[in-house]
């Protein structure tokens, strides 16, 4: 079992470095790829619920400060120490649910909730999984 978990967490976290990386090079992806992440961002920026406070963030600073949050915290799920790992479970955790959570708002298709939530639920076990071991 630790193995498959051990497995688990290194192949999520080089999925969030990827994904992390796409974000932050423009100028390595295509055109179109790069421009339909933005027109994302732009989406998702209008429905922060950290505009209520007063933070109305350019669609991409939010582009690269997720980009940076996946890539780095990807790093340190996958190689990081245990408890980084743990953080960074919990971070990504978030991560998803505001996804998730922004997604809902926008009214998208059902397939769009799929990879998110997919994340999402491979790292709630993996959260679940180390608060079995303590």
């Amino acid at each position: 079992m630790v193995i498959m978990f051990s497995g688990l967490r290194l192949l999520l976290g080089i999925f969030f470095m990827l994904t992390g990386a796409v974000k932050l090079s423009e100028s390595h992806i295509p055109v179109q790829v790069h421009a339909q992440m933005k027109a994302q961002m732009v989406k998702f920026a209008s429905m922060l619920p950290l505009k209520a406070l007063g933070y109305n963030p350019d669609p991409g600073e939010l582009l690269v400060i997720m980009g940076c949050v996946e890539l780095l915290a990807g790093l340190l799920l996958a190689t990081g120490p245990p408890l980084l790992q743990d953080l960074c479970s919990i971070l990504l955790t978030l991560v998803m649910i505001g996804t998730i959570y922004s997604l809902l708002l926008l009214k998208e298709s059902l397939s769009t909730f799929v990879p998110p939530s997919l994340c999402l639920g491979l790292l709630l076990l993996l959260i679940t999984r180390r608060c079995q071991c303590f």
